[in-house]
């Protein structure tokens, strides 16, 4: 299901701009609905002086869409049934004679636990219907009242009966959105990339003998070290050439640690090539002033120590 509405045009000119549309959707369900209510009959040596026919009227309770009640005759409903208590479910019929419900009932006498007692109720096995043009459902001779009287159930003149009411196919409707999902950002790949083809890099690092080529915006954005160095007032005295100098530092280290500053986060190394990773990345993080890899490096290690393996180095920390 669908619609649309139209708002005025917002150019000014009263007419002739594109107007604005909205639009909703909704999806419709059949959904069996199931609920239950207790008839607690408290006094019932008081209800005894009710002939068959007579009855009380529990109050009205809901389950799916629909309002239902419970009738208790205490001499049966009907002459036949005299001397045994009955019990009746009706729905409480709404204006419309062609309004029916179809439900599946079933009608228990409870135990001191609260528990049906299985020799004591009766279940309609299929939906029965209601509506204005038939009658109740109900279990007509659930338990006679000599054997109520000396049973267990019975207790301070107080015993409670169970109806459960199941309703197969109540539709129910929800909204739901029209709106596309933005997918995950994929930012860290197009930094990647940029990385690793150079386009537009306009600084070169010498680092072990091999010559690497960046980006100093990119650089300069996220360490306060190369923002000096490559954008600051050092740029002069230290990076004014086009390259750069790395000293103390081995190459695949740099790279590492450039990969991490263009895409947030470290590419796959095997365990043991990660541990010394890490160690290393940890000592060109604190240089550099990266906190986020300094705890990145800092998990790896401690989750290498959890495992008791004596590591390839010694482990390098900084207070």
């Amino acid at each position: 299901m669908s619609g649309s509405s139209e708002l005025p045009s917002i150019d000014g000119d009263g007419g002739g701009g594109m107007p604005w549309q909205t639009a909703s959707a909704t999806v419709a369900r059949p959904l069996p609905i199931s609920g239950s209510h207790v008839l607690k009959i408290d006094g019932y040596s008081r209800t005894k002086s009710l002939v068959s026919g007579e009855g009380v009227t529990s109050e009205t309770f809901a389950v799916g869409r629909h309002r239902w009640f419970m009738r208790y005759f205490p001499d049966g409903h009907s002459s036949d049934q005299s001397g045994w208590i009955s019990i009746y479910l009706h729905l409480v019929h709404p204006d419309s004679d062609d309004d029916h419900v179809d439900a599946r009932c079933k009608i228990s006498l409870l135990d001191q636990d609260g528990e049906p007692v299985p020799s004591h109720g009766a279940d309609s096995q299929t939906c029965h219907t209601f509506s204005s043009n038939t009658g109740p459902w109900g279990c007509p001779w659930l338990i006679t009242r000599r054997d109520l009287e000396e049973s267990v159930y019975l207790k301070d003149d107080v015993f409670s009966v169970k109806c459960e009411i199941t309703v197969p196919g109540e539709i129910f409707t929800e909204p739901i959105s029209m709106f596309v999902a933005a997918p995950p950002s994929d930012m860290h790949r197009h930094f990647g990339r940029l990385l690793s083809t150079g386009d537009g890099a306009d600084v070169t690092f010498e680092v072990g003998g091999e010559r690497i080529a960046a980006h100093r915006c990119v650089l300069a954005a996220r360490s306060s070290v190369f923002m000096a160095e490559l954008l600051g007032p050092e740029k002069k005295e230290k990076a004014g050439a086009s390259c750069v100098r790395i000293t103390g530092m081995e190459a695949g280290v740099f790279k590492t640690m450039l990969h991490f500053i263009y895409t947030d986060s470290l590419p796959d190394m095997e365990e043991g090539d990660a541990v010394v990773m890490a160690q290393r990345l940890l000592v060109a993080a604190n240089e550099y002033k990266l906190e986020r890899l300094k705890l990145l490096c800092t998990q790896k290690l401690c989750r290498y120590m959890d495992k008791d393996v004596e590591p390839h180095q010694p482990f390098v920390s900084f207070v």
